[in-house]
């Protein structure tokens, strides 16, 4: 019996994709059945996703939002990909993935407030299968593999979904999580939103693996590669995912190639001097929202005047969730002990009542 040679396996893992870059179809066969309004719906996401996060980094650079994460470029991976849930599937997000969660049912105020680190920012509203924004790269894999056990025993027709970016793929967590969905065939599906660094580490000194879609073969799961600019072909691979999922055939790693055109976080990286101006260029032709933009303006399915609608909608919803998200209480140190545990060990109720005298007065 002969065996596969390397390269051979690598020839497996072609980009799939449906729109070009200039919004043309190009696999016909593979065009998803969504009607125009869910077309526009998709489109009218991305619009306003990318006012917001030009929104939220003003925000930041006031000093009025706290921790971000940009995420213009993405927005096809992550409202492609979440347009494909159904509202009962659990999302297991990264600190970049808070456009799906909303999207999902948080509350804008709420993901504000967590960017400030403020605790009802956390508190999430009863029915939302959404896990805390998982700071700790690649953490989210491992909790993954067990929220899609849970789902399977009990019987639920859900699927557990998470995100993290190229360099979580070199994370241990990575390979662990992904293996223990394999071996007991839990309903998962993993996406890594390779935007090509990991923070400032490009990812041909990451691994030396071609393509991270490949690592799939590894754990005995299904693996793909989606052109991550084209919301068309990252829902079509998510949805292809979740129903392989549900009809027990495992799950799915799910590689976008994407590009965030924005700095890692606003906390002081500085992507010019790990990028060149010609890198930028190349992936600012691939631009998710203009490619979809003239898909749909070929079919008169968009025009300017339904952006910007969009665009005074999303400015107004932002204003309205700073607004909410400014009359929070401020947190005091005994909400946190309070928060702790359900009976409060002995050093923590001695605490309370040290902070608890001192906020008193």
């Amino acid at each position: 019996m002969s065996t596969k040679t390397l390269a051979q396996v690598e020839e497996q893992f072609e980009t799939f994709q449906i729109l070009n870059e200039e919004g043309e179809v190009v696999n016909e066969a593979a065009m998803p059945e969504l009607s125009d309004e869910e077309l526009q719906e998709l489109m009218r996401r991305m619009v306003y996703t990318r006012i917001w996060d030009q929104r939220a980094i003003s925000l930041n650079r006031q000093g009025r939002l706290g921790f971000y994460a940009p995420v213009a470029g993405q927005e096809a991976s992550m409202l492609g990909s979440q347009f494909a849930l159904d509202k009962d599937d659990w999302i297991l997000p990264g600190y970049r993935d808070i456009p799906q969660i909303v999207f999902h049912g948080l509350p804008l105020h709420q993901a504000f407030l967590w960017s400030r680190g403020h605790f009802a920012g956390s508190q999430f509203p009863d029915g939302l299968n959404v896990l805390f924004p998982q700071i700790i790269i690649g953490a989210q894999i491992i909790q993954t593999a067990g929220v899609a056990l849970g789902l399977k025993r009990k019987n639920k027709n859900n699927i557990a979904i998470t995100y993290t970016g190229d360099g979580g793929a070199s994370q241990g967590d990575f390979y662990e999580g992904m293996n223990f969905a394999g071996a007991y065939n839990a309903p998962a599906v993993f996406i890594v939103q390779n935007n090509r660094f990991a923070i400032s580490v490009p990812v041909e000194k990451q691994s030396a693996a071609k393509t991270i879609a490949q690592k799939a073969v590894a754990a005995g799961i299904e693996g793909i590669q989606v052109d991550g600019m084209d919301v068309l072909a990252v829902y079509s691979a998510t949805k292809q995912a979740r129903d392989r999922a549900l009809a027990g055939d495992g799950p799915t790693l799910i590689e976008t190639m994407t590009y965030r055109y924005g700095p890692h976080t606003m906390a002081g990286d500085d992507p010019t001097r790990y990028r060149s101006s010609d890198l930028d260029d190349e992936w600012t032709k691939k631009d998710p929202l203009v490619r979809f933009r003239k898909f749909l303006e070929a079919k008169n399915l968009w025009t300017e005047e339904k952006e910007n609608e969009v665009v005074d909608q999303a400015k107004e919803d932002i204003k309205a969730a700073m607004k909410e998200a400014d009359g929070a209480p401020k947190q005091k140190v005994t909400d946190l002990i309070s928060f702790m545990f359900e009976d409060l060990p002995r050093n923590l109720r001695e605490q309370m009542e040290e902070y608890t005298a001192k906020e008193s007065k």
